[in-house]
């Protein structure tokens, strides 16, 4: 009996040896000697098979970190540190796939189809993060903006994915770094800032009318 894991690997497998998807599934599925309705059982077409592998990888690697003692401890940006760290960490191990993948699928918008139901788990994930570090004071709670935190996640996704797949570095150490920065950069937009300050300070003068009024220049 076929399973999900068995169409993957061998979908892999194809892709990898012949640098494009299989011609037909009734094709795939005799050389790998399941049938064409056994395919269909699990997925409706090949880029249906693709996005499952994505969607799969990323789980795991949220479920690798989050079964981790320390990660009750994490601040909100370890825990977004550590998803990247092991995600790059997990892909490694499909690295030609993830080349294969991204460079078949790379369009003008922003983000490319294989990579649709990842972006759905790992923005459900970044926000369950970004409410806790909301609720404990480590994020700041703006109005409109704090909606957008998750967006700005994405974004990194997909720059370090970019970087990574592009990585010619030892190891891809280069892409460790990248990791850093971004999330530090991202991180620190997200905290409170001295504009804050700035914002509610103008805030405060606008609502007490009795001080505009006294004021005289």
């Amino acid at each position: 009996m076929a399973t999900a894991a068995q169409i993957q690997d061998a979908y892999i497998d194809y892709v990898l040896t012949h640098n494009e998807e299989p011609k037909s599934v009734y094709v795939f599925a005799k050389n790998i000697g399941i049938t064409e309705q056994e395919f269909y059982n699990f997925y409706s077409s090949f880029i249906a098979v693709e996005k499952a592998i994505w969607v799969d990888l990323t789980i795991e690697a949220i479920d690798k970190i989050q079964q981790q003692e320390v990660w009750a401890t994490y601040t909100s940006r370890e825990k977004i540190l550590a998803f990247f760290y092991a995600y790059i960490e997990l892909l490694k191990s499909k690295r030609s796939f993830v080349v294969y993948s991204l460079k078949k699928s790379r369009t003008h918008v922003s983000t490319p189809e294989v990579l649709h139901g990842t972006r759905t788990v790992f923005e459900a994930f970044a926000e369950n993060i970004i409410k806790s570090g909301l609720d404990s004071g480590e994020l700041a709670d703006r109005r409109f903006l704090s909606k957008r935190y998750k967006d700005a996640l994405w974004i990194q996704f997909g720059i370090i994915l970019n970087f990574w797949i592009n990585d010619s570095s030892t190891n891809f150490e280069k892409t460790d770094e990248a990791i850093e920065r971004g999330v530090n950069v991202t991180f620190n937009l997200f905290q409170r800032s001295p504009l804050d300050d700035i914002i509610d300070y103008g805030k405060f003068v606008a609502r007490n009318s009795r001080f505009k009024e006294r004021m005289r220049f």
